[in-house]
């Protein structure tokens, strides 16, 4: 069996993909925070089943008839965020600046959080199989 099996290995990739595909999202919303009209987004976060595989989150749902009404955004598990009515501008724009930087450094020590925990359990498996 590979360590790319287990559920933990597994469970913690899952995790960095996602705080790396939202560390794309958040940067667009922070570039994109003077265009006029423009709504923040966020990607939903991935949930687990007790096998350790990865349910809902950043999978969109399959649109299976052509009368389903399609993504707005046009990426699976990205969803337009509705900003309260005092944040959004004149412009139509409802970006704000620092509650977008706070999500930056959250996602950011999410990960960092995620990588170490993966290393630690590849230097486990190591050891546990004599390679150190």
């Amino acid at each position: 069996m590979s360590a790319a099996g287990l559920p933990l290995i597994e469970m913690l990739k899952t995790r960095m993909h996602f705080h790396q595909a939202r560390q794309k999202v958040l940067a667009e919303n922070v570039a994109n925070s003077d265009t006029p009209g423009f709504k923040p987004q966020e990607i939903r976060e991935p949930t687990f089943d007790r096998g350790g595989r990865a349910v809902g989150g950043s999978l969109g749902v399959a649109r299976t008839n052509a009368a389903h009404i399609a993504s707005t955004t046009g990426r699976p598990g990205i969803e337009e965020k509705n900003a309260r009515r005092f944040e959004t501008r004149p412009s139509g724009n409802s970006v704000s600046l620092e509650d977008e930087m706070l999500k930056v450094a959250q996602n950011q020590s999410d990960y960092q959080l995620a990588a170490s925990l993966y290393q630690k359990s590849m230097q486990m498996l190591k050891t546990a199989i004599g390679r150190r």
